[in-house]
């Protein structure tokens, strides 16, 4: 993992330019991030082989990408939520995200802050409980958070205001702070980088990507 944004922006200049040991680096240091929005909006069966397919994208159209590490962040997301969509509607379901805000009702958290529901985030427990929040405030805490892009960066890339997505972002927050004091034990709370599984099928890998970018290099 790289330690800092000059660093990613480094590497992303260096892969721009067709560097394919710098892209590996990039891809490292996003990957399990980006996976891990993707696994919010499919569900974690289909989340590797909607990830493969973003990947790919990004490296045919990586040159083109202008902007430091924290864009390319939100250029990726952006590109994975079109790819989690584009699969949602050939699959004919909604998106895995979602849930019903009355089973808070009637059940204070001892602590209402959004501060313990970061402090969460941040000592790695799971993303299920992401799961039980409303789609725009599950999207907006994986984004500002997990991703940890900016309000403008992740209301780009929901194609909202930076207003609204803050909102929503404090919202979830609080939520996840109330249902991790009322279910403490759920899979205890809330993974911010969540472990990678094998690849199955063909899920893709960095070396698979870095073969992409030079076919296409080659065929322009």
């Amino acid at each position: 993992m790289l330690g800092d944004d000059a660093e990613l922006t480094a590497a992303l200049r260096a892969a721009q330019d067709g560097d394919e040991t710098a892209f590996r680096t990039v891809y490292r240091a996003v990957h399990p991030r980006l996976l891990g929005y993707v696994r919010t909006l499919v569900g974690d069966h289909d989340a590797e082989d909607v990830a493969s397919e973003a990947w790919l994208q990004i490296a045919r159209d990586l040159e083109r990408f202008d902007g430091d590490a924290d864009r390319f962040r939100g250029w990726a997301a952006r590109i994975a939520r079109n790819r989690a969509l584009d699969h949602i509607r050939m699959r004919g379901r909604r998106p895995a995200i979602g849930g019903d805000e009355t089973e808070l009702t009637g059940r204070p958290a001892e602590s209402d802050t959004a501060g313990e529901a970061m402090e969460a985030l941040a000592t790695g427990n799971t993303l299920s409980l992401i799961a039980r929040l409303p789609q725009d405030q599950a999207e907006a805490v994986v984004l500002r958070v997990v991703m940890g892009l900016d309000a403008k960066s992740a209301a780009e890339t929901l194609g909202k205001r930076p207003g609204a997505v803050r909102t929503a972002a404090h919202r979830g927050l609080k939520r996840l702070a109330e249902l991790l004091a009322c279910d403490p034990e759920s899979g205890g709370g809330l993974d911010a980088l969540p472990p990678q599984r094998e690849p199955r099928g063909p899920a893709v890998t960095s070396a698979s990507v870095t073969h992409t970018r030079a076919r296409t290099q080659k065929d322009m």
